[in-house]
């Protein structure tokens, strides 16, 4: 049975509610395009272990309780219609997770949102866009993909729709995906990592939004280059320092003191800077998750200022009226006064406040990538320093800096917020050099 054919027999199933009649296709086509695999067989494989991971994945990109129970409750579906079994018993897991979902929606069993929810979710979409990528939109929001992600995804439909010459992206299959990512890699000479992003996007386009099957997608892959991150020497660090001033100084601190990446320092919360603890919590880095870092004693006092400059920002804002900031939807479910405390607000405030544009509501964001992104160019130019740095090398000379110091490679790991192990060493370059007291041929010439 397809996913077509599953579609249809929910329609008609009498256990199943005219809510979930529109959603478990969706979550089933969704858990198809996690498996990135070449189909075998119409049938969808459900394991255990493989719902854990498509749960967890969920669970990484935001998704509330409610969305990743009603995720699993499809699967249990399409496992007795389709795979007509009772194995692999998902009865404990939904049972948890409709537990969180009590907690998170005030004492609904399932907790779908309302028509108005949904609508908040999807926020604001322009209707001149084409109606797919307006569609891809609404479909992004509502299971939490960031904004990066989403407007990376909109470039790359954008640019397929170019390539085959027409909007009507529903008369295109598989052929025409491999013919354009081919092209990427061998006209275009893309990274792997920005096919593969191309092809993400193709897919969610097709399987999730559209609905098509997809069979196998024969593309010319783009070639994997072996790079090593650039970082700057303590000497460079100690020469750029006095040519930052006001925010950027205290990013600067942060970047290289805490081993922040520059879009985790633009986004702290007054909340995860723990002075007493001597501490910063990173929340929802790269992956989604946690990690604790060190909160670097020559940036505390002026953190301290600007966490008081912040605070005045923040009290001139609610008495005009404003003073929300963003919070991820389930937040706001689940704390719905939370985005007017001081305690949820950016460290780094931006000066001006600006529409959101997926709520449309007035908000005062963080600082722009570019405030600092400026700086550090300034300051390179002035240095004189020609390595082709970028403020991410600051997070580069961090590990470094502290492997040279003889910290062990997992509490670097750690510190960096890493899964594996390997990752922190690809990262961290100075275990490439050559071992002490070993010199080059060339400088023995003529002892």
């Amino acid at each position: 049975m397809s996913l077509a054919e599953f579609e249809r027999e929910v329609a008609v199933a009498p256990r199943v509610a005219g809510n979930d009649r529109i959603w478990f296709p969706k979550w089933l086509r969704r858990y198809e395009l996690s498996l990135r695999r070449t189909p075998k067989s119409p049938k969808l494989p459900v394991t255990r272990e493989g719902v854990l991971k498509f749960s967890r994945m969920l669970l990484e990109n935001g998704a509330p309780a409610w969305q990743r129970l009603q995720a699993m409750r499809a699967l249990e579906c399409y496992r007795n219609l389709v795979r007509k079994t009772a194995e692999p018993d998902l009865a404990d897991l939904i049972q948890k997770l409709a537990g969180l979902t009590r907690q998170e929606h005030r004492g609904n069993p399932y907790g779908p949102p309302s028509a108005d929810e949904l609508k908040l979710l999807r926020g604001r979409i322009d209707p001149r866009e084409p109606r797919w990528i307006q569609a891809m939109r609404g479909e992004l929001r509502v299971l939490h993909y960031s904004y990066d992600t989403e407007k990376a995804y909109v470039r790359w439909v954008r640019r397929f729709s170019q390539f085959v010459g027409s909007d009507t992206l529903e008369d295109f299959d598989e052929t025409h995906i491999g013919e354009f990512l081919s092209k990427l890699a061998v006209d275009g000479s893309v990274s792997p990592s920005t096919q593969n992003q191309a092809q993400s996007s193709l897919l969610f386009l097709y399987q999730v939004v559209i609905g098509n099957k997809l069979g196998f997608i024969s593309a010319s892959k783009a070639r994997k280059a072996e790079t090593v991150g650039v970082a700057l020497s303590r000497e460079e660090i100690s020469r750029m320092l006095p040519h930052f001033h006001g925010v950027p100084r205290i990013m600067f601190l942060l970047m290289y003191g805490s081993g922040l990446r520059h879009k985790e320092c633009c986004r702290l919360r007054v909340k995860d800077v723990c002075f007493d603890e001597g501490h910063i919590l990173v929340r929802d880095g790269k992956g989604a998750k946690d990690r604790i870092t060190f909160l670097p004693e020559q940036a505390t006092e002026e953190l301290r200022r600007q966490i008081a400059v912040a605070r005045r920002q923040h009290e001139i804002d609610l008495q005009q009226g404003f003073g929300e900031v963003y919070l991820p939807f389930a937040l706001e479910r689940k704390y719905p006064h939370a985005n007017q405390r001081f305690c949820w607000q950016f460290v780094f405030p931006s000066r001006q406040r600006a529409r959101d544009r997926r709520s449309g509501k007035i908000r005062r964001h963080h600082v722009s990538n570019d405030v600092f992104g400026s700086a550090f160019k300034r300051a390179l130019r002035i240095c004189g320093i020609e390595k082709n740095a970028v403020p991410h090398s600051l997070r580069h000379s961090f590990a470094t800096h502290l492997l040279e110091s003889g910290i062990d490679i997992q509490t670097v790991q750690k510190l960096m917020g890493h899964k594996d192990v390997k990752t922190t060493m690809r990262y961290i370059h100075v275990l490439q050099k050559p071992g002490h007291g070993i010199r080059s041929p060339a400088d023995l010439i003529g002892t």
